[in-house]
Order: C-alpha cells, then structure tokens, then sequence
C-alpha cells in the first residue's frame, strides 16, 4: 500500500484535533482531558487487540520502550503543547510544531543513519517556508510568552524523539496492542500530575464536552496514531513526518469553517512550497549508477 493512502486520512484527521480540542479545552482543563482522553482510547485499543487474538502482555525492556513512546508521542508532547499553547498566538505554535519534519530528519540522519540528499534538504525547507508564510500575519502577538515558547518547542523535541525512538527500538508486536499499550501508560503517567494540577470541579460534562472527548478517543487517538505508525512502519521517520507540513493549511480551513476563524485568500500561496517539499522529499531517488 502505498503511503499516500494513508498519509492523507492521518493528515485530515490530525488536523481536526486542533478544533476538536478547543471545544473540549473550553469545558475541562488540559492535562485531565488528556488523561480521560488516553485511558478510554488506550483500553479500547487493548480490548479490540484482544478480540482479534493478538493481544500479549509486554516482556523485559519491552515495557520501558513503550512507556518512552507513550511519553513522547502523547503525555509529554500533547502535554506541553496544548499547555504552551494557554501563553501562545496560534501562529508562533504552529511554526514550532511545524518545525517536526526537519527535526526528525536531522534526528534520523544521527541515530537512524538515514540519508538525506540535498533534494531532500531542500524539500524540508521549502515546507518549512510555506508554513511559516502561512502563518506570518498569526506571529508576534501579545498573547506570546516565553513560558509558552518554552513548552511548545520541548513539545516539539518530544514528539520528534518519539518518531525517531519508534523506528529505532521497534517492538515486536501488533501495531493495534503496541498503540493501546503506550496510550494507556501515558494516561496512568499522566494522571496523578494532571490531579495535582487541575481541579475535578473545573470539568464540566456538556454535549459539546462529550463530543469532542468521543471524536479525540474514537477518530485521533485511535484512527489517526494507527495510520501514523503504519506509516512510519512503511517509510522512513523523515519521509512520514513531512506529511505534517500539511496540517498547518489545512488546520486554518477547518478553523474558518468550524470556529469561524479568519482565513484570508493569500494564505494558500503558501501551499505551493508545501506540496513541492513533501514531493521532494518523498521522491524515490534512482540508485547510484543507474
């Protein structure tokens, strides 16, 4: 199969997390919602494993791999980037996140030893750029704050770790009893803080409250963390990564039709380095001497 199909589903499912979360964000705080949010996700995940008959509990170091990608990949990078966002315009945090693809790749050319021509270089550059022209008019607002600075860019490191750890400690099991293993461990982490932290008081059960914990459970967490890591299973970390210089498009179309944000027509010039650095960097260069 090739990557595209399921590059294009994660992409649009990844984007929708953004407005999903700000309505779910306007009826409980961050760190609980996070936490409801992976438990249910992860025992789910487990539960349909089992009925498959591939379920299996995890030995040895096993564990330890799976408690660092739940950390990375959901606790600690959803975490700190919905935190970070609270002191953070929505344009300074997108470029940071944005910057996910150029990380890995750098990560995966240190620890994974994966190639990276100039082709591909460049490629990363250019989505970077379009994303950044995107946002350019969402940048330098009064709502910026170093604190929020701070959390969203250790979000970015975290989630690109997690990328690069997956590729390089993969653990031999399911993909479906992997996920469900590293969301529910991540939830059981991050629980305690987030009661710590957050008051139960301040969660209150309203439709939109349950919408949007069904769509973050049903769609985002399990739907769109399965297709990512079939992704990263088929391709290389750099090469599925830069799908992500998509969202940020994407993300502001679902903004003006759904929060009814403002989306101006010079935006989409931006799109254009987007897609040729995606092409770029997902092209399939020919074999020395051939």
């Amino acid at each position: 199969m090739p990557i595209v199909v399921l590059a294009l589903p994660f992409v649009l499912i990844w984007t929708s997390a953004f407005p999903a979360a700000k309505l779910g964000l306007m009826d409980s705080p961050p760190l609980l919602f996070l936490s409801v949010r992976f438990l249910i996700a992860g025992a789910l995940l487990m539960a349909w494993s089992a009925l498959r008959g591939d379920l299996r509990w995890p030995k040895g170091r096993e564990w330890l791999i799976l408690l660092v990608l739940g950390w990375c990949n959901h606790s600690l990078y959803l975490g700190l980037s919905w935190t970070g966002m609270g002191s953070l315009s929505s344009g300074l945090a997108t470029i940071l996140i944005s910057a996910n693809p150029i990380v890995v790749a750098a990560l995966s050319a240190l620890w994974l030893k994966e190639p990276l021509s100039r082709t591909k270089w460049l490629g990363l550059c250019l989505g970077f750029a379009g994303v950044a022209f995107i946002v350019r008019s969402r940048v330098g607002g009064p709502a910026d704050s170093l604190h929020g600075f701070v959390l969203v860019l250790l979000a970015l490191f975290t989630l690109a770790s997690g990328t690069v750890f997956y590729k390089k400690y993969p653990v031999s099991m399911g993909v479906v009893a992997a996920t469900g293993f590293q969301i529910v461990l991540s939830g059981l982490t991050l629980l305690p803080l987030a009661i710590w932290m957050e008051p139960w008081s301040a969660v209150q059960v309203t439709p939109r409250f349950l919408v949007s914990l069904a769509w973050m459970v049903l769609v985002v967490s399990i739907a769109g963390y399965l297709l990512w890591f079939n992704m990263l299973e088929k391709g290389s970390a750099s090469a599925a990564s830069v799908w992500l210089f998509l969202t940020p498009p994407l993300g502001l179309v679902a903004g003006y039709l759904l929060l009814d944000e403002p989306l101006h027509p010079l935006d989409f010039i931006g799109i254009v380095p987007v897609v040729l650095g995606i092409a770029l960097v997902t092209r399939v260069e020919p074999s020395p001497g051939v």
